[in-house]
């Protein structure tokens, strides 16, 4: 794939000579006796391709003989064996779609972020290249993924190929869109063609790495809808699904970019070296991390011998331990002056390895993990993923604690990166604001109690204490958040990359606060239409219903309680300056307009008479629980801790205001000592002209 794309590249790069390394078609040095001839790096590029195609085809083989001989999955699951021919297809198309994924996301991560781009904010040469390698990888890996799509429904349903086909080109999507892994794959294909039809077009760096990070964070879609993350404790191991998934997309395209950038002579000396370090290293870490928690769910109290699914796990443990080692040494040495040759030998080992670890894990995927084979789940653990014993109370609310991966701990990352750099800006003697300190560390105090305290624990299970978690995410936790003002932190504590140099974290940074995302979203209009009638949507739609029942959707709500409020929030009270930002009049106008119809939804919910979420509350049947009397606690919860956050959020804007007008004041003062009062003399000879005129 590294130079399918190469004739076009050539005829319509962007100007100007490579900055960072030699000549694109020069005779690369060879270091063998003897006398042979030279081998250009146009021979070189065509030789990784043929084997980066050939390595797949490799990995799709051996993902299929390490499933095909076992119809576990499909015997523990009560259903029919699909033929061999489905289970083959599903498993090669699975491979191909992974790999166009991480091949896209690597391609386009190391086009935004490693390769030095142009003083005009264009890539350079070596970015256009990425581009347009992963332009392609995108299209290879949305169409296997909807192909892949297309047979999952064969595989789940027995409906042979031929039916499919004849139903045609669209008339499988109803019965896929009943089905979870199917109707993953097919957002993931969907989005991997847009990220192509993007990056066909994109020059710019920004644009380069938003794709990018947008093709590694698709790889979340169908890990959530992983097999293995059902029945006890897959809260856990759904969140660790995710997570393995997207950092190691990141990990095996990242190796394999840097690869063809060195191939097509990209240097990896400095900052480009030293940022793609970051991005294996780091995605390295959350790849181990994550698979480490979700085959400890996998193997937990079950037989650990005579399992196919152990043997991979075994299999891809000694991988780990040679790909571990081998970022290591590589680590030491990217952004160092001693990066070549040793960078060109062992970022190809890594891939192959990392690619050899995925095969095994799409493997796994069709084969029966122990803990399914020790004992049945409960009801409450196949719904939530664990039991629930005793009725909800203040005592069990601090006591029965149930950690959320995702949220929890982000919660004690965000604290500890903000504590960093307030420590950082002491160092250089600078003071930073005591309450907006205070303000952060609670805001994520707020965030992890909500999610894996006593809140956490019984919130999938009862809709008031569900209510009182949203609400502490979308009222309590952003206004403090928005109060801390992180990105003027970050902004005081990251230093600028300089006019001749490539940008840094901070212009990242920058790029995403005034990108037009950005200025739409933090819109006060936008946001608070967003923001009051997400509220409506979710709870009075069947939507609220249908996401009980999953906990990837429960992540989602989540998510989009605390973003929501915090783009409501930060244009209205927050320190940090927003892409638009009111007058104090207008912020007030916004605020009380919101309050009503907060209020009302409250109200509606107390005074509803049909309960929300009824089908998947009465499968839950907690039996101290009266539903529609839970519900309307829930809806009082809603009403009256959603007032007290918004006075609040009155008070500080009233604080606000009044100390602007006093800086305001302060301000004239000085320039009045200064100019000796000349604003206020201009004004009274105008007032006296204007008595002369009559």
């Amino acid at each position: 794939m590294s130079a399918s794309t190469e004739p076009a590249a050539e005829r319509s790069r962007p100007e100007g000579p490579a900055p960072d390394g030699p000549a694109i078609d020069g005779p690369a040095i060879d270091d063998t006796a003897g006398g042979t001839a030279p081998v250009t790096r146009r021979d070189r590029r065509a030789t990784a391709t043929t084997l980066t195609v050939l390595l797949i085809a490799v990995c799709g083989g051996i993902a299929v003989a390490a499933t095909i001989g076992d119809d576990g999955f499909w015997r523990q699951g009560g259903l029919p064996t699909p033929p061999d021919g489905i289970r083959i297809g599903v498993i090669l198309s699975r491979v191909a779609a992974v790999a166009g994924m991480a091949l896209a996301a690597g391609s386009l991560l190391v086009a935004g972020f490693v390769a030095p781009p142009q003083a005009s904010g264009t890539v350079g040469v070596q970015g256009y290249r990425a581009l347009r390698r992963g332009a392609l990888a995108a299209l290879v890996g949305g169409v296997a993924a909807i192909v892949t799509a297309w047979l999952s429904v064969a595989e789940t349903t027995g409906t042979s190929v031929g039916d499919l086909a004849g139903a045609g080109p669209f008339g499988w999507l109803a019965p896929a869109g009943t089905l979870d892994e199917p109707m993953g794959w097919v957002l993931a294909g969907v989005v991997l063609l847009l990220v192509s039809g993007g990056a066909a077009v994109a020059l710019g760096w920004r644009s380069a790495a938003a794709l990018g990070l947008v093709s590694a964070a698709i790889a979340a879609v169908p890990a959530a809808v992983h097999p293995a993350a059902t029945g006890m404790a897959h809260d856990w191991s759904g969140d660790a699904s995710m997570i393995r998934s997207v950092a190691g997309v990141t990990f095996l395209g990242v190796a394999a970019a840097l690869a063809a950038y060195r191939i097509h002579g990209g240097a990896t000396a400095g900052a480009p070296g030293r940022r793609g370090r970051a991005l294996l290293v780091g995605a390295g870490t959350l790849y181990l991390i994550g698979e480490i928690v979700f085959q400890v769910v996998s193997l937990w109290a079950g037989p650990l011998t005579g399992s196919a699914y152990v043997r991979t796990v075994a299999a891809s443990a000694v991988l780990l331990v040679l790909l571990v080692a081998g970022t290591a040494v590589l680590a030491r040495s990217l952004g160092t002056d001693a990066a070549a040759r040793g960078t060109d030998r062992l970022l190809p080992v890594l891939a192959l390895a990392g690619a050899l670890v995925a095969a095994l894990a799409l493997a796994g995927t069709r084969l029966v993990p122990p803990r399914f084979l020790a004992r049945p789940d409960t009801a409450l653990e196949t719904l939530i993923g664990w039991n629930v014993e005793r009725p909800f109370s203040a005592i069990t609310m601090l006591v029965e604690w149930r950690w959320n991966i995702l949220f929890g701990t982000g919660a004690l990352l965000l604290a500890g990166l903000y504590a960093a750099g307030v420590r950082r800006l002491a160092a250089r003697g600078v003071r930073w604001p005591v309450g907006r300190t205070w303000a952060w560390m609670l805001g994520c105090a707020a965030l992890l109690f909500a999610t894996s305290s006593g809140l956490g624990h019984y919130a999938p299970s009862m809709f008031s204490v569900h209510m009182i978690s949203h609400m502490t995410l979308n009222m309590l936790t952003p206004i403090l958040l928005a109060l801390g003002g992180a990105v003027t932190l970050a902004l005081r504590v990251l230093r600028p990359a300089g006019r001749d140099h490539q940008p840094g974290p901070r212009e990242w940074l920058l790029a995403a606060v005034h990108s037009p995302v950005a200025r739409v979203l933090t819109h006060p209009a936008f946001a608070a239409v967003l923001f009051v009638g997400s509220f409506y949507v979710l709870y009075f739609t069947p939507i609220f219903d249908g996401a009980l029942r999953f906990h990837w959707a429960h992540q989602l709500m989540n998510l989009h309680f605390v973003l929501v409020g915090y783009l409501f929030f930060w244009p209205l009270v927050g320190v940090d300056t927003a892409p638009h930002r009111l007058p104090h009049l207008g912020r007030l106008a916004v605020l009380l307009a919101t309050m009503p119809f907060h209020a009302f939804f409250g109200i509606a919910v107390m005074s509803s008479s049909e309960v929300l979420g009824r089908n998947f509350y009465a499968q839950v049947g907690l039996p101290w629980l009266d539903l529609l009397d839970d519900q309307k606690v829930g809806g009082g919860i809603a009403w009256a801790t959603g007032e007290i956050p918004m006075l609040l959020v009155l008070v500080t804007l009233v604080v606000q205001w009044s100390r602007d007008d006093s800086r305001e004041a302060a301000r004239k003062d000085r320039q009045a000592e200064r100019d000796d009062d000349a604003e206020l003399k201009a004004y009274n000879e105008m007032l006296a002209k204007l008595r002369q005129g009559g």
